[in-house]
């Protein structure tokens, strides 16, 4: 009857405080202690990672592309705040493509994230969509180098 109770017990810390319950996990884990471990809810948020990690590329490769076509279109508009998110965008995506599940994810998503860019940057800027390019002219090698 205790590892029903266990059970019911990492369920409510995991909904009460997941810090605390990540931080069990992680003990059981590094113990060994499969029996331990709340596998339904360590399933799940460790798919919910991988969500949002894609998801922070995919966000990433977005702003970046939106500011590069805006340095590309509208270089009399260009400001130091655009230099310095072009800059610090690299920098976070270079730091997460690290991981080759995540850059092989960029490498997916680069062509519907330039298209995202595009209409955001086109409302941004008042010009037509038409006004870029309609296929991904970069590389996510090029983005990245700068």
């Amino acid at each position: 009857m205790p590892q029903v109770e266990t059970m019911t017990n990492l369920s409510d810390l995991y909904l009460a405080d997941e810090t605390a319950w990540l931080e069990q996990m992680s003990a059981a884990s590094s113990a060994g202690d499969v029996a331990a471990l709340d596998l339904e809810h360590l399933s799940e948020y460790l798919s919910d990672m991988a969500r949002r990690d894609r998801r922070e590329v995919t966000n990433r490769l977005i702003l970046l592309l939106a500011h590069l076509l805006k340095w590309e279109r509208q270089p009399d508009h260009r400001t130091r705040s655009w230099e310095l998110t072009i800059r610090e965008q690299r920098e976070e995506l270079q730091d997460l493509l690290e991981s080759g599940t995540l850059h092989n994810h960029a490498e997916q998503e680069l062509y519907k994230a330039f298209e995202k860019a595009v209409r955001r940057v086109a409302v941004e800027t008042e010009l037509p969509e038409s006004a870029f390019p309609a296929e991904c002219p970069f590389t996510l090698d090029s983005i990245l180098a700068g």
